[in-house]
Formats: C-alpha cells, structure tokens, sequence
C-alpha cells in the first residue's frame, strides 16, 4: 500500500510524512504507524530527575511533536531527522545532522553541524561557533522550538 502525493501523485511508502518527489507534507490521516514517545513526567508533571546524568532535558514547544520531552543524558546528545540521532525530529525543515549538544564543566554547549535551514538560539542565528546554553533558553531546529531546562535539584 502506498500514500499518492495530492500535490505531484508521486506514490510514496506507507508512514512517510512528506513526498519524496515534491517536499510537500502528506495527509496524516492516512498515516498507519504511530510514535511512542518516552515520558519523563511525574504524577505532579515535573519532569523526573532521577539520576545525575539526567539534570537537562530539551521540551519541544511548537512542531508536531509538541510537549515531547527529552531527557539529556550523555556527554554527546544529536539532533537531526537522521533516524539515529539522539533526539529525531521529523520534519523536512531539520537537516539530518543538525545541532549537537556537549557536556562541558560549565553545562552543555550547542553546535550547529552544518544545517541548511540553520540553528537559532533565543532567536539569533548559531554561525560556526558554540554557545552554552542556561536554563529558558530557546532552541528553534528547522520549525520545531525546543526549551532548555535545567533540574534545579541537581
């Protein structure tokens, strides 16, 4: 079974969310899989801290996947529309290898790898070099806007 692109009726995979042909978004009406998201909230709906590697988590605040959380926990955290990054995001606006996040004595510093569409934090382009990230800020990875949070208990 194959999903037909109403834009260009390029016949696309089953689960695609945009046409390989011309780009354009899919109806996801159609979409057979669905996504099981790891939560990290608590019965109070703070998010769950429990071990030291787990003091930072990235929440997504726009984007299909809003309100998704992750948890940041290694020294290296990728996100991309790769398939193995650490945190995918779906969407064509994400480059395959977008951002990576690095721990550092000072907390995680954010690095854009090379993007099209570019990083922006707090709203002002990355260019080639990193940036710490504190606690608030705002991340936005093609159209997706993602917040910075840091455990206060750790």
């Amino acid at each position: 079974m194959t999903q037909i692109c109403e834009a260009c009726g390029h016949s696309n995979e089953v689960g695609s969310r945009f046409c390989s042909s011309c780009g354009r978004p899919l109806n996801l009406a159609e979409e057979a899989s669905t996504e099981v998201l790891e939560n990290l909230a608590t019965d109070s709906g703070n998010i769950n801290f429990e071990s030291p590697l787990m003091g930072a988590a990235l929440i997504v605040a726009s984007g299909h996947q809003a309100g998704t959380r992750y948890a940041i926990t290694s020294d290296l955290v990728t996100v991309g529309r790769h398939p193995d990054s650490a945190i995918f995001l779906d969407d064509i606006t994400v480059s395959r290898h977008h951002v990576e996040l690095t721990a550092s004595a000072m907390g995680y510093c954010i690095k854009d790898v090379g993007s099209l569409n570019g990083t922006y934090l707090n709203g002002e382009r990355i260019e080639d070099s990193e940036a710490l990230l504190t606690n608030g800020d705002e991340l936005q990875v093609g159209k997706f806007k993602l917040l910075y949070l840091v455990s206060s208990s750790t």
